[in-house]
């Protein structure tokens, strides 16, 4: 069986593992948190590839693929249409996180909070 296969007939709880991304140096000490799965909105920068440096906002996700398409990043088909790069999320860093959602606030001041009473 493929990779693809094994994806794509996955459970949302495996996809949701693989579309996690590291998080950068201060917002790893600001919420304690290593990795975080990629939402559409979140600002990441590419550590890997052929677009290695580049910096833009997620504007979609692909569960399907575990793949995520970052803004200004597009290739041209045959035809001449233009199309997202797909990125795979190990391959890039997360440098602001999109915080509109607030369960997702709620939890990463929930793991930071627990991260300071592990410490301190």
């Amino acid at each position: 069986m493929k990779i693809k296969e094994i994806l794509k007939n996955a459970d949302w709880r495996y996809k949701n593992k693989v579309l996690r991304a590291m998080l950068s140096e201060e917002l790893r000490k600001k919420y304690g948190v290593r990795t975080m799965r990629v939402r559409v909105g979140d600002t990441v920068k590419v550590m890997r590839g052929d677009y290695k440096g580049v910096q833009g906002k997620v504007t979609e996700v692909f569960p399907d693929l575990g793949r995520i398409a970052i803004e200004g990043l597009m290739r041209k088909k045959v035809n001449g249409q233009e199309v997202p790069v797909k990125i795979h999320p190990s391959k890039v860093m997360i440098v602001e996180l999109n915080l509109e959602d607030k369960k997702r606030k709620e939890k990463l001041e929930r793991k930071s909070e627990e991260q300071v009473n592990k410490v301190g």
